[in-house]
């Protein structure tokens, strides 16, 4: 409707469009839809609760002074966008409450949608749209999130029951306390439940795993509700700008008609392939792509998008730069430079060593797939081969591994709660689910073959068996196969990062040692984990002297030989001691940016 912008407090502030405020005090999630803003594409009005906030409320355990007064302020400015009214009609106003983080943690905290509905609110919507079944859902949906996540009761614990005054008496009991009727209390509820998710296990054991800090906090985006399951022509889904699997240069997605977003990415219903979007709206798909498509070229990356369509209307929910699998991080990365999307320093601080070392890791050979007992298929959602005994239990999975075993991590379906099973695994597979559920993306950011969606009762009972799981086909064999070492020399893609990064190693890195040159080995040092250890046995050694070892491949070992002096490592593959080395010399520059050395 156009009203004035909201007027930023110390806690909470707009997501206008019309500016792009520091990332990291209003979290990745409402950056991108002030980004998106300003671009002109369509996102539902929103505010956040900033990073600030929440630390505040971690210190003490209580909203600071203030809060309440910038929160009721950004619902009023909801209102006047929106033309609804929250907790009243004639048309009522919902909102979703979700976490963003400054650093992209998916699935890792809590999302509430819906909020605002209660039995007078629900008559209001359902008089609104003209549907009181949707109305229903709605509320439904509402209470069975906002009973898991904030009141902390199990979905089991409901029943089946519909009516829902049945349910509230479940929860009441369980939590010991009622769900609340004033629209109020529910958003005070929901955003001290998304600040708590912060500190939970799950996410706490996701940043120690990807090295993210723990003092960030997390922004909160109060947000106008949009409904991708009012009609027929809604729906919802997730779109990547490349296919996240392969790094193949075209679309890539889910659509799940007639649904809202908890629906694709709890992987408790198998979606639709994005195409299948252009026979239910056609208009709203051309629009995405189009989206895409710019995302991807002002943002330099490759884009993971999350959309809502509600009568046909395209909404935008939010854009990041996708987590791929390590072959897609690969091929993307050549594949933007060549293309002036980015330049190969921007793909080298992005490309990890770790993600080469997966690309170049045993794969089966044709031979013996061919002949090799196949246990199950499902969809491959995470390129790479992984070998060992299948486990169900995520505890169970990081016990074994932690012991020495190599571990299959088997689910019905993943949650955030497994992901210190998904870790220590070798690989994942899930009976449910599609190539955008919790166990894919975040298989992929973890860079562990899976695959999804096997079906129901398919491969549960393989427990205790030894299997070979190939997240690239989708297929799972009988027992650990003969495997095939590729080289990096044979992959286009590779060869061009290979020589791109060559050009900007702060040292050589070569396949075996040069003639007459003094060799020195890294793993004959005592100590040799240990990086202060490492550089100290560095100091004396002759300059020139070319450095080996298995301890290479670690990336802390590299950067102590770069900050040694070393000028020679002996390394295959070569590319990622390269890549190690780069990203060390470029953390030494940002340390000291006045370096005489550098």
């Amino acid at each position: 409707m156009g009203s004035a912008p909201l007027t930023d407090g110390h806690w909470v502030m707009s997501i206008a469009g019309h500016r792009l405020p520091d990332k990291e005090l209003i979290g990745g999630k409402a950056w991108s839809i002030a980004r998106m803003g300003t671009l002109g594409l369509p996102v539902p009005p929103a505010f956040v609760v900033t990073t600030r906030a929440c630390i505040a409320y971690l210190e003490t355990g209580a909203f600071p002074i203030g809060l309440v007064e910038e929160i009721a302020a950004g619902i009023a400015w909801l209102e006047s966008e929106t033309g609804r009214h929250f907790g009243s009609g004639p048309r009522p106003l919902l909102v979703s409450v979700r976490s963003g983080a400054p650093i992209s943690m998916p699935g890792m905290m809590d999302t509430i949608l819906n909020l605002g509905i209660n039995d007078a609110t629900e008559q209001l919507l359902a008089a609104d749209c003209a549907d009181e079944r949707f109305a229903r859902d709605t509320h439904r949906r509402f209470i069975e999130l906002y009973a898991s996540i904030v009141l902390k009761v199990e979905s089991g614990a409901l029943g089946n029951a519909e009516d829902l005054t049945s349910w509230r008496e479940a929860i009441a009991a369980v939590a010991g306390a009622p769900l609340p009727v004033g629209v109020v209390e529910q958003l005070h509820g929901a955003v001290r439940a998304v600040f708590e998710s912060w500190n939970s296990r799950r996410a706490r054991r996701y940043r120690e795993h990807h090295g993210i800090p723990h003092h960030f906090g997390t922004a909160v985006v109060v947000q106008a509700m949009v409904f991708g399951n009012l009609d027929e022509q809604s729906g919802t889904g997730v779109l990547f700008s490349r296919n996240p699997v392969t790094g193949e240069r075209s679309v890539f997605g889910e659509f799940l008609p007639k649904a809202q977003g908890e629906d694709v990415v709890s992987g408790r219903h198998t979606p639709l392939p994005f195409a299948e979007m252009r026979n239910h709206t056609p208009d709203a798909f051309a629009e995405l792509v189009r989206a895409a498509e710019l995302l991807e070229r002002v943002n330099g990356d490759v884009q993971d998008i999350e959309f809502t369509v509600e009568r046909s209307r395209l909404f935008l929910l939010q854009t990041r730069a996708a987590k791929r699998s390590p072959l897609a991080a690969v091929r993307i990365a050549a594949e933007m430079v060549r293309e002036g999307i980015a330049e190969p320093d921007s793909v080298f601080a992005k490309l990890t060593s770790e993600q080469v070392r997966h690309v170049l890791s045993p794969r089966l050979p044709g031979g013996i797939a061919n002949s090799a007992v196949i246990l199950a298929r499902g969809e491959g959602a995470s390129a790479g081969i992984g070998c060992g005994v299948v486990v169900t239990d995520p505890d169970e999975a990081e016990t074994r591994a932690h012991n020495g075993e190599d571990v299959v991590l088997v689910r019905a379906t993943t949650s955030p709660n497994d992901i210190h099973g998904m870790i220590a695994a070798r690989a994942i597979v899930t009976e449910q689910g599609g190539a955008t559920s919790h166990a894919a993306v975040v298989g992929r950011a973890l860079g562990r073959p899976v695959i999804v969606g096997c079906g129901v009762g398919t491969v549960l009972p393989l427990a205790g068996r030894m299997v070979t799981v190939d997240g690239g086909s989708g297929v799972i064999y009988a027992d650990c196969l003969q495997l095939l070492i590729p080289a990096e020399d044979d992959d286009a893609a590779l060869a061009d990062l290979l020589r791109w990064a060559e050009l900007r190693s702060p040292v050589k890195v070569v396949a075996a040692p040069p003639p007459h040159a003094p060799v020195f080995d890294l793993d004959a040092v005592d100590g040799v984990v240990d990086p202060d250890n490492l550089r100290r046995s560095l100091s004396g050694v002759e300059p020139g002297t070319a450095l080996h070892g298995h301890v290479l491949s670690s990336e802390t070992a590299v950067a102590a030989c770069v900050d040694a002096g070393a000028t020679l490592l002996i390394a295959n593959p070569r590319l990622p001691v390269l890549l190690a080395a780069i990203r060390a010399a470029a953390d030494r520059s940002a340390d000291n940016p006045k370096d005489p050395q550098r």
